[in-house]
């Protein structure tokens, strides 16, 4: 049990660092503001709800794990380097996948139930 604790630790201490550190995840978490309740209004479906929410998360924990590699690749070393160029580079491709992703989802439920 007690590792589940510190687990939890250590996952708010992330969120924690995120939150004062990354300015993305600020705004990301700033477009949740109106975007979850609206999640809610617009969903005709538990599933089409958990797939709104679903991409909401996936955008933060993209930004997340590119945060992690930032900091890891900056942590090792300050020196220019072309693999650590890709490894950021990676990480915000990633970022930007997912919020590709949300459009794909958002965008088509959206139009389906306030349109239709």
């Amino acid at each position: 049990m007690m590792h589940v604790a510190d687990a939890f630790v250590y996952s708010m201490q992330g969120l924690r660092a995120a939150w004062v550190h990354e300015t993305a995840f600020r705004l990301q978490c700033a477009m949740l503001v109106p975007l979850v309740p609206l999640a809610f209004l617009i969903a005709r479906s538990a599933v089409e709800l958990s797939l709104l929410l679903g991409a909401c998360g996936l955008v933060l924990m993209a930004e997340m794990f590119n945060s992690a590699i930032e900091r890891l690749v900056d942590r090792v070393s300050t020196d220019i380097h072309p693999l650590s160029g890709q490894a950021k580079d990676l990480g915000s491709a990633g970022v930007f996948i997912a919020m590709m992703l949300f459009l794909v989802v958002w965008l088509p439920i959206g139009w389906a139930n306030l349109a239709g």
